[in-house]
């Protein structure tokens, strides 16, 4: 199991109607930026745009700046839209984990960057990747 990743509209809103029905505040997903070696691939540049993905799938996420392709709220702490890097900005840790907030700045329930430090609660998936693995590592193991 990882991280959820919402690759999927609908992914998406199954995954936002149960944090609204179940009154949850935010979640951790398994959205990264990549900001660590290897990330200076020219595909990926500039990184704030370019740089997100799952890391559950190891998929890029759309452009943060194709707001049809994407869930980034509109708005955050300082107002502008996500991904905005707001605490870095504010002399804190750099905001490379993406977070679903339910109505955390009166926004909707959205995506957010969020530094990566923070406790969140978190929702898990299996997906066919993990599992092949598992199976791979551990040919004992039932599965």
């Amino acid at each position: 199991m990882d991280l959820v990743s919402l690759e999927t509209s609908a992914e998406n809103e199954f995954i936002k109607s149960r944090i609204v029905q179940n009154k949850v505040k935010y979640i951790w997903t398994s959205g990264r930026l990549c900001d660590f070696k290897g990330c200076d691939r020219p595909d990926l540049q500039p990184l704030h745009i370019n740089g997100w993905f799952w890391t559950a799938e190891l998929q890029k996420l759309a452009p943060t700046n194709d707001r049809n392709q994407n869930d980034w709220s509109e708005s955050g702490g300082i107002g502008k839209p996500q991904p905005d890097n707001r605490e870095a900005i504010q002399g804190g840790a750099p905001e490379n984990c993406l977070a679903v907030l339910n109505q955390f700045y009166n926004d909707g329930v959205n995506w957010h960057d969020v530094a990566c430090h923070h406790k969140k609660p978190w929702i898990c998936e299996e997906n066919d990747s993990l599992l092949k693995y598992v199976r791979f590592t551990n040919p004992n193991l039932r599965v």
